[in-house]
């Protein structure tokens, strides 16, 4: 007896309805979690910012070139590494990241803040939400094209910031 091709265009078709959730899930997401984010996280990626940052994470954290978490992210500045300093804008309480930006500005490293730690987490390869993650800047071939751009896109809202205040 030949096999009955309905219950494979089911799943097809259930696959593309998943798609679409997953597409509606992720337009909405942005936008919720935006309302979430602390009122003193200036400068905020914009939502194909954010895709770039998490990307590049995500690369960076492959080739293990990041930093994750307050402790290792300032310890990393004090000491003088460069790269771009990703802040979670989600963090309560606030006051644990409040002097990350102060340290970056001083060191002269680009920083920006991204709507969700849990996004943050994933994308530096940890189970765990994380409120800093720093790329470092390393001669990786895997990631240097991404680094190179968002370090143009996080440099100029840094600047558009800075002649606002």
């Amino acid at each position: 007896m030949a096999k009955d091709k309905t219950p494979t265009k089911a799943k097809a078709e259930k696959a593309a309805k998943t798609a679409d959730a997953d597409d509606d899930k992720e337009a909405v997401s942005y936008e919720t979690r935006v309302l979430s984010v602390s009122p003193i996280a200036h400068p905020l990626a914009t939502k194909k910012l954010t895709k770039k940052l998490l990307k590049t994470v995500k690369k960076a954290a492959k080739s293990k070139n990041v930093k994750r978490g307050v402790k290792e992210v300032v310890k990393g500045l004090r000491k003088g590494s460069k790269g771009v300093v990703v802040i979670a804008g989600d963090i309560s309480p606030i006051d644990v990241i409040t002097h990350v930006p102060v340290l970056c500005e001083e060191a002269d490293i680009p920083y920006i803040y991204v709507p969700s730690k849990e996004d943050l987490g994933l994308a530096g390869s940890t189970k765990r939400p994380t409120s800093v993650i720093m790329v470092v800047k390393k001669d990786a071939a895997e990631y240097k094209e991404l680094y190179d751009e968002i370090l143009g896109d996080v440099k100029e809202l840094n600047q558009k910031l800075i002649t606002t205040v």
